[in-house]
Parts: C-alpha cells; structure tokens; sequence
C-alpha cells in the first residue's frame, strides 16, 4: 500500500525550528517528485518546498526561502522539510506530496500540524 506518513510538527515559539519527517512507501520514491505543501487556518493550501529528480534540485516559496530547507534521504525514503526561524504566520497544517513527472499522479500524507505561537 501507498503511504506518506508525516511526523515531527507540534507547538513551537516564534523564533524556534522544527523538522518534518516524511517517510514514504508503497512506490518506488526515487521517481516521483516530492512536496510539501501548507494550508493555514482560514487560507488556502499552498506550496512550500519541492525537491525534484534528478539532482535533488529544490525550490521554495518566496515566503519561506531562506529559512526552510528541503531534502531527501533515497536510502531511508524519506523527505525531510527543516524549518528554522519560524514565524506564526507558518502555522498550518503541512502535508507531503508525491508528484511522478509528466503524469497526473499524486500520492498524499495525512498532514502533520505546525503552530508558531509565544
């Protein structure tokens, strides 16, 4: 089975860091493009962060560049998002997405809640 599991959000000050974990299965990961996206409260969902096949190349929404990095480990399938210097407006919930280029195909995680808050 298909699975994108999501871990590592939770309750953090503003100024403080995180890093999401998404392990996946089921595929074969190496092939797909992989995600994260956001959706706060009351906005809608958004990309945060892609990191693309082949080189591990990433990019970053112009609201998180700078602080936010992404990466994959191939040997653990897993993608990480380290996100540091946050800022309440980054609280959402944050999903892992998995893309297959030139398909329609997306795998999704169940989300893993981030809330930035003193």
């Amino acid at each position: 089975q298909v699975q994108l599991v999501e871990s590592g959000g939770g309750l953090v000050q503003p100024g403080g860091s995180l890093r999401l974990s998404c392990a996946a299965s089921g595929f074969t990961f190496s092939s797909y493009v992989m995600r994260w996206y956001r959706q706060g409260p009351g906005k809608e969902r958004e990309l945060v962060a892609a990191i693309t096949r082949p080189g591990g190349i990433a990019n970053y929404a112009d609201s998180v560049k700078g602080r936010f990095t992404v990466s994959r480990d191939h040997a653990k399938n897993t993608v990480y998002l380290q996100m540091n210097s946050l800022k309440p407006e980054d609280t959402a919930v944050y999903y892992c997405n998995a893309h297959l280029p030139f398909t329609s195909r997306d795998y999704w995680g169940q989300g893993t809640q981030v809330t930035v808050s003193s």
